[in-house]
């Protein structure tokens, strides 16, 4: 069953997107994206210790991802070159800020430094030919196995590593967008944490990682009245967010941080009138294609800002906002990219690189035991296995006969 066909069995709004998913035969490309994510995470993970800098940690992962794609998929096919490179910019969120943090040299929050006890988000994705590996994960900066986290900090990091782990488990063909949202907040719930409110996880295809079909977290009434449902299926690939607060609500909000991080949107069009947009647009088509970009990789800054303006004015171009939770909490986030092979689910992104039990003591734990037995669980079922099972009770019925 082809892709197109299997969304139009789910949506006919789905059935008009453009991108094939072509999740099979290009597993190769997303896996090859994720390897380079991973060891990308490896080397900011040791570097975020007390006193480094974000913005350096910003532009090192950055220019590891660039070094990561440059070094395969070098030889031309049929004389075009196979495009590659950031499929989302380095981002390092401290403590109550949620995401998209990564500052330019010009503001002034590029002073900020990482300390003892931060817990500190990374963020960052590849892509090869269009095919994008994302990832993101939570480290506390300072802490061992004999000075393991503790708290608020343990409790939201718990909260959502075990959302993730258990969200993976449910997207599957046939269920609904819904249960994960549902489990989400459930899990969230047991260590008196909330998902943050209105996050959007994506469907994803070659160049695409703003799909149709969504996930939702944490939904407002007038959010949950609106958002359309959706039915995972067969060759389909997906980004999962997962992002928790310590907060009451799970509410977050714009504050003082500049926004770097845009995208360009592929399915408007509008004639820009200035000259300086023009240009800036160009750049941006040229550089960083369908996928989110920082402005630190264009040429002008002060331009770029300038330029940007009118084209997020007509959203051609669409702002990943610095947005923040309360000052006196935290927030934890685990992304990761899994694909649904008609095999069954496979994780495109590897685990995180800094979480380990020890590393996190809660004195809450998972108890409902529907989720904990989920939580056993392998991603793809082991088809001999389940032969067997069944040929074992075939046999057993015919004795009993």
């Amino acid at each position: 069953m082809s892709t197109t066909e299997s969304t139009k069995a789910d949506s006919t709004k789905g059935a008009e997107e453009k991108p094939r998913s072509t999740a099979e035969a290009d597993f190769t490309k997303y896996k090859q994206a994720a390897d380079i994510v991973h060891e990308v995470m490896k080397k900011l993970v040791a570097l975020c210790v007390e006193g480094a800098k974000i913005l350096d940690l910003c532009i090192e992962g950055d220019k590891l991802l660039e070094h990561g794609t440059g070094a395969v998929y070098n030889k031309a096919v049929k004389g075009v070159k196979v495009p590659k490179g950031i499929a989302f910019p380095t981002c390092v969120s401290v403590n109550n800020c949620v995401a998209h943090f990564s500052p330019l040299a010009s503001d002034p929050a590029s002073s900020q430094t990482l300390q003892n006890g931060d817990v500190v988000k990374l963020h960052c994705g590849a892509h090869i030919d269009g095919f994008a590996a994302i990832a993101a994960e939570t480290l506390v900066v300072g802490a061992t196995a004999e000075k393991p986290v503790t708290g608020r900090q343990a409790d939201v990091i718990k909260a959502a590593w075990h959302a993730a782990e258990i969200a993976m488990r449910l997207v599957k063909v046939g269920n609904k967008n819904w249960n994960v949202t549902d489990v989400v907040s459930k899990v969230a719930g047991t260590w008196g944490c909330k998902a943050v409110e209105g996050m959007l996880s994506c469907q994803q295809a070659q160049n695409v990682i703003d799909g149709k079909k969504r996930v939702i977290l944490n939904p407002s009434e007038q959010q949950k009245k609106e958002f359309e449902t959706a039915t995972f299926a067969e060759n389909e690939v997906y980004g999962i967010d997962i992002l928790v607060s310590s907060g009451e609500d799970g509410k977050a909000r714009i504050e003082e941080s500049k926004t770097t991080v845009y995208q360009r949107d592929a399915d408007v069009t509008y004639q820009l009138k200035m000259k300086t947009s023009r240009a800036v647009f160009s750049e941006v088509q040229k550089k960083a294609g369908a996928f989110p970009f920082n402005i630190r990789v264009l040429e002008d800054e002060k331009r770029a800002r300038m330029g940007l303006q009118e084209a997020v004015q007509h959203s051609l171009v669409k702002p990943y906002e610095v947005i923040y939770t309360p000052s006196n909490s935290f927030v934890a986030a685990f992304h990761f990219t899994i694909a649904l092979l008609p095999g069954g689910p496979s994780l495109i992104t590897h685990p995180p690189v800094w979480y380990k039990p020890e590393l996190v003591k809660s004195e809450k734990e998972l108890e409902d035991e529907e989720l904990k037995e989920l939580l056993t669980k392998k991603l793809r079922e082991d088809k001999k296995k389940n032969k067997k099972k069944k040929a074992e009770g075939e046999t057993e019925g015919e004795e009993a006969k």
